[in-house]
């Protein structure tokens, strides 16, 4: 028993810093992403500094210094690492830490910008402007740093400490799954649920994950954790963050708020996770392309079959509480707009045509998800 508890200490303490950067720089990066947007529909821009800001670009802090230490020590040092290092310009590390790194400077880069175009173009402004959109290369380029840091020391590591460093990989695997879902906000929310964009969205963006998140782990169930650990993490700022309060301060105010407004209810794509991990188990063996048509569709159908509901609930009188979150609506939200007067964006005309694109999305997402899951599952530098 003692010699069991000793070993388990030896593991903890033996888990590389750097991965805990890692960790903190995208944990960072995912609260401030969303405690920014609720700032913008709660209160407005009104200055470049917030604690929203600074806990994002706390992100690219961590990880330019971090992951910039770590290359300097493994190029100059005596590091341990070095007999598992690639070479990037003279400079030797993981590969992981370059990616960081570069997405940390980016990350920064992005802030002077992002100053700018407010002060040009005004104080509130889309999501996908190009300043978010350097913004969120240089996040994800993070994530994704982070997590071939970690699936590097996964596949170097003994058998019994893998088990922690899979955790790791399947938690950062999630927030890089919030991260795409937040980039895609505008037309994933509870009004577009009946649109085929939505669809041809979510397809494009869920299953690359999942499938990366499988074949990179090689856990059975690593779709449904992935998708828990999303959920979990969206319903937390669901029913935290309204618990400050908040005053618009950017005009024109159309609906009182006095609260910070959270992000809406999860997307149900833990059902299609379940589903899909369950029958990866029983297609080893089979080709690539025949799995990822399967996946895709029975990713769409699942979806379709959840979400459709979901949204039309919703929109309901039952879903306008605290628990579903129906009941925060912006402060700009007018009393014309579909989010004020509970209305679904219409459908578009050609609605099954784009059902059938948003299948092939599915199934070309999955299918690139799995090719780079392959990858990483190789990689050891």
């Amino acid at each position: 028993m003692a010699t069991s508890v000793l070993s388990a200490r030896s593991h903890r303490a033996s888990m590389p810093w750097y991965i805990w950067a890692s960790v903190a720089a995208v944990t960072s990066a995912m609260v401030g992403v969303h405690w920014d947007i609720s700032w913008h529909r709660s209160i407005g821009r009104d200055a470049f500094l917030t604690p929203a800001h600074i806990a994002i670009y706390m992100c690219g802090v961590l990880a330019a210094v971090a992951c910039g230490y770590l290359i300097l020590a493994t190029t100059f040092g005596k590091s341990g690492l070095r007999d598992s290092a690639v070479s990037v310009w003279g400079f030797r590390a993981p590969l992981g830490a370059f990616i960081s790194t570069w997405g940390g400077l980016v990350m920064l880069a992005s802030a002077p910008f992002d100053d700018w175009w407010h002060s040009a173009y005004g104080l509130d402004v889309k999501i996908l402007s190009p300043p978010h959109m350097v913004l969120a290369l240089g996040m994800i380029a993070v994530e994704f740093g982070a997590l071939i840091l970690v699936v590097g020391a996964m596949n170097r590591a003994t058998a019994d400490f893998r088990p922690a460093l899979e955790r790791i990989f399947l938690y950062l695997a999630s927030m890089l799954l919030i991260a795409l879902l937040v980039i895609s906000l505008e037309y994933t929310g509870r009004i577009w649920m009946h649109t085929a964009v939505f669809y041809c969205v979510v397809c494009l963006l869920v299953p690359l994950v999942m499938a990366l998140a499988s074949r990179g782990s090689g856990n059975r169930w690593a779709a449904t954790q992935v998708a828990l650990l999303y959920t979990t993490f969206i319903l937390g700022l669901l029913y935290i963050l309204p618990l400050f309060a908040a005053e618009p301060k950017l005009g024109p105010v159309y609906t009182p708020v006095k609260q910070f407004i959270p992000p809406g209810f999860p997307l149900l794509v833990v059902v299609p996770a379940l589903a899909l991990d369950l029958v990866w188990q029983r297609l080893r063996g089979w080709n690539a392309w025949a799995v990822a048509g399967l996946s895709g569709a029975l990713f769409l159908a699942l979806l379709l079959a959840v979400q459709w509901p979901m949204g039309t609930f919703l929109m309901s009188h039952a879903a306008h509480n605290a628990v579903f979150g129906s009941i925060y609506i912006d402060y700009q939200a007018g009393p014309k707009s579909f989010m004020f007067r509970n209305l679904f964006i219409p459908a578009e005309p050609n609605f099954r045509a784009l059902l059938v694109l948003a299948l092939a999305l599915a199934i070309l997402s999955m299918r690139a998800g799995w090719a780079v899951g392959n990858w990483i599952r190789a990689v050891r530098r």
